[in-house]
């Protein structure tokens, strides 16, 4: 890895020259056609000196020990702490943005901490943290940060997770998923009309992005879509979205239906009842999926994970405490031995439910 100044701007990946003078960023559908001196809508990616930068390499809105539970995540290494970081901005525009103070804030007012690559791995193993998860904001648009990231933790043998909403253009696709060990891609709803009026984005960019991640790499997948009132919680649109995971994706991949709170700039919306999450994870379960759960509120027997066989609880979770274990050390159910689809450790990690900030000296 070649040496960087922490905090600078960086050449940027996926960009060419148009005929016009003006340079095109292929990060993401976007495809960002910029002057000089301009940023596109992530506000991070911008054209320097004829190029495309990345503007926040190396810089965080703060650093963070989770439960790898909260991603979601309940097949990868479960029980176990997760140093979870982000940066500043956005490619889409949700409304509904539960994260805005940061995905929504311009670079210099969030980004107050520096970190190097592998002063991150470094942190990560001396805090006890099995993984690094990229997440607060979508790693795509900050991707030449999050895979240098990635390859100095697996270099310390610690695992990496990015939390994204899989907008990203097919050219960086295989560069940035082959860097990471497991993902949670946001499938924000099941219509276009969804994702042009409340996120202003493409329903088949990510589609696109979710068959790919289950076809074409190794990279761990789990899915969430958090239900808005009147807007994608119906019943025939969660019917349709799990039957095209049903169909293109497979059984396996485990779906979250997590509950909607009012935010950012859609809080005349009632948060989720959990009837509907109950609801939505019965649908999915009638269309085939065996490992569906929800989230975002207190629910032990929907947020556990039962074995597919014969129905043994295999993972007991209480928010994201770790209630019980019923698997064997490879992963299989203890009481008939089917495997468990995810990547599992010998005993569950006793991280629990806390969450404790992490200060990281920038070299």
């Amino acid at each position: 890895m070649e040496n960087i100044d922490i905090g600078a701007s960086v050449p940027g990946r996926y960009w060419h020259r148009l005929a016009d003078g003006r340079v095109q960023c292929d990060l993401c559908p976007r495809e960002c056609k910029l002057h000089e001196g301009q940023r596109g809508l992530c506000f991070v990616r911008a054209r320097e000196a004829d190029q495309i930068v990345l503007t926040t390499y190396g810089r965080s809105s703060g650093f963070c020990l989770d439960p790898i539970e909260k991603k979601p995540l309940n097949h990868f290494l479960p029980g176990t702490a997760v140093l979870s970081f982000g940066t500043a901005g956005c490619n889409l525009t949700c409304k509904f943005c539960q994260n805005w103070d940061i995905s929504k804030a311009r670079a210099d007012d969030r980004l107050q901490q520096h970190a190097s690559p592998e002063a991150i791995a470094r942190a990560a193993v001396e805090s006890g943290a099995h993984s690094v998860a990229f997440t607060y904001n979508d790693p795509v648009i900050f991707l030449e940060y999050a895979v240098d990231v990635a390859a100095a933790c697996r270099e310390a043998g610690v695992k990496t997770v990015a939390v994204t909403a899989g907008y990203i253009g097919e050219a960086a696709r295989p560069e940035f998923f082959g860097a990471m060990d497991a993902t949670n891609i946001d499938l924000k709803g099941f219509t276009e009309g969804f994702y042009r009026k409340l996120c202003t984005g493409s329903l088949d960019a990510v589609l696109d992005t979710l068959h790919y991640v289950k076809q074409e790499t190794k990279t761990w997948l789990e899915i969430t879509t958090l239900l808005i009132p009147g807007e994608n919680d119906s019943s025939q649109e969660v019917s349709a979205l799990s039957e095209w995971v049903m169909e293109k994706l497979g059984p396996d991949v485990p779906l979250h239906f997590t509950a909607f709170h009012p935010d950012w700039k859609m809080r005349d919306k009632p948060p989720t009842p959990p009837s509907a999450l109950t609801r939505a994870q019965a649908i999915a379960r009638a269309a085939g999926l065996r490992y569906v759960y929800t989230g975002n509120v207190h629910d032990e027997s929907g947020q556990s994970t039962y074995c597919a066989s014969c129905g043994e609880r295999l993972i007991g979770r209480d928010w994201y405490d770790i209630t019980a274990w019923g698997l064997d050390a490879e992963g299989r159910c203890g009481s008939c031995g089917a495997p468990c689809p995810g990547t599992f450790e010998a005993y569950p990690g006793r991280w629990g439910a806390r969450r404790a900030s992490l200060s990281i000296e920038a070299a």
